[in-house]
């Protein structure tokens, strides 16, 4: 069966080259008793592949089972995949088959393998070494003939480093890996999945299925589904019952789309320590983004100061034999419109200083020093609220207490 045919069968859809791979890869190992490890993204779609793999195998006839291990309890997990005896814990009111001995001759996967407790990860080895299971308080050693699937979304390298998941099990079921690519990188794939589930949802909502603008397929296009293709469907799934407009706008799109995700900048968290305080880390960040900040503001001086035809003499004479290096004609426009140029000319402009300074040149010397910004951005908030330390500290993302020790750390009045 081609890959193609395959796509129709289980319905998957996409033609990104990745996904292409991961499915001729299941079509290859198929017909093997091979063990398999799926990886991948949370919502990327990996409970399909094992279905591929049962179907054209030579168990397909036997019986399929799919197991959530990270749903199963502790205490219970032993019992539910091998089984257990009459009388063997409490409540174990008669024999009972697991999992691994129902689905003998056939096929079973084990989703979240991760999650799998280190003593039950031992019981594991051992089924796929040998094939032999106990169950849970018997003797009678019960061999079993089971291909067995696995799936995570953990990146197991770092389990193992972490002493959570055995590394002789990871080599084991590692034996064929299967990698399914995040949503981000079938960018491609991202219009086709959005239609063909407006699709079902106006069928299954009777109603005219969802038609896309250009800004909108930009947007779709452009996210980043941490979600994946769960997150897609779901979001287009609201789209189709709210939205009374079927033809759907950039504008509309943008509602759905949670902007924290979209948002690529790094995340300042605030993570309390064990004193129920910010750290001072989350305050050197704080400091460094103002700093950031001081710096953007200097390039939209000296943004609006270049079309201006006195800039010559605002600015000292090493400044002016940079121009003229940067640019023969002396065209200070045509620097703007270059960015390696005018990042030159505002680095040159902030380090060698300007002679009839244009803003207060305090603001240049505060970004030079922490500690100094620290003290500054202290000052200002109890100004601003009147010398009340509980509202500067909130402010400012500290606690009460680490603002009282700043304040005497550095003898602020």
């Amino acid at each position: 069966m081609d890959i193609q045919s395959i796509k129709q069968r289980f319905g998957i859809i996409g033609n990104s080259p990745l996904l292409n791979r991961a499915i001729d890869i299941a079509r290859q190992v198929a017909p093997t008793d091979l063990t398999v490890l799926i990886t991948g993204e949370s919502g990327t779609g990996k409970e399909f592949f094992p279905k591929i793999i049962h179907q054209l195998s030579s168990k397909k006839h036997g019986q399929y089972i799919a197991v959530n291990c990270g749903a199963i309890p502790e205490g219970t997990i032993d019992s539910e995949l091998f089984g257990h005896e009459k009388g063997s814990f409490t409540g174990a009111n008669e024999s009972r088959k697991g999992y691994f001995e129902v689905a003998n001759g056939g096929t079973i996967f084990l989703d979240e393998v991760a999650e799998l407790p280190l003593s039950t990860q031992v019981r594991l080895l051992r089924v796929l070494e040998s094939g032999e299971f106990l169950r849970v308080g018997s003797s009678k050693v019960i061999k079993t003939n089971v291909r067995v699937v696995a799936a995570t979304n953990v990146d197991i390298p770092e389990a193992i480093r972490k002493g959570k998941f055995r590394q002789d099990l990871f080599y084991r079921l590692n034996t064929v890996p299967i990698f399914i690519p995040a949503l981000k990188d079938r960018k491609e794939d991202i219009i086709l999945l959005f239609k063909k589930f407006a699709s079902d949802f106006a069928e299954k909502y009777r109603m005219p299925s969802l038609q896309l603008d250009e800004e909108a397929k930009k947007m779709l296009i452009n996210y980043r589904w941490h979600g994946n293709i769960r997150q897609l469907k779901n979001i287009t799934e609201q789209i189709s019952i709210i939205e009374k407009d079927r033809f759907i706008t950039g504008e509309i799109i943008s509602k759905y789309l949670p902007y924290s995700q979209n948002n690529e900048l790094p995340i300042l968290f605030n993570v309390k320590n064990s004193n129920n305080e910010f750290s001072e880390r989350d305050l050197l960040y704080k400091v460094l983004f103002d700093m950031k900040k001081d710096i953007n503001d200097l390039k939209k001086i000296v943004t609006e100061i270049v079309g201006d035809e006195t800039l010559y003499q605002n600015i000292n004479s090493e400044n002016k034999k940079i121009i003229k290096n940067l640019n023969k004609d002396n065209n200070l426009n045509a620097i703007i419109q270059d960015p390696k140029k005018y990042d030159i000319l505002t680095k040159k402009i902030i380090e060698n200083d300007i002679e009839e300074p244009i803003e207060d040149p305090e603001i240049i010397e505060e970004s030079l020093s922490i500690e100094k910004k620290e003290i500054y951005l202290i000052k200002k908030s109890l100004e601003k609220h009147k010398g009340k330390r509980k509202d500067a500290a909130k402010d400012l993302g500290i606690s009460e207490r680490t603002l009282y020790r700043k304040i005497k750390e550095y003898n602020i009045k």
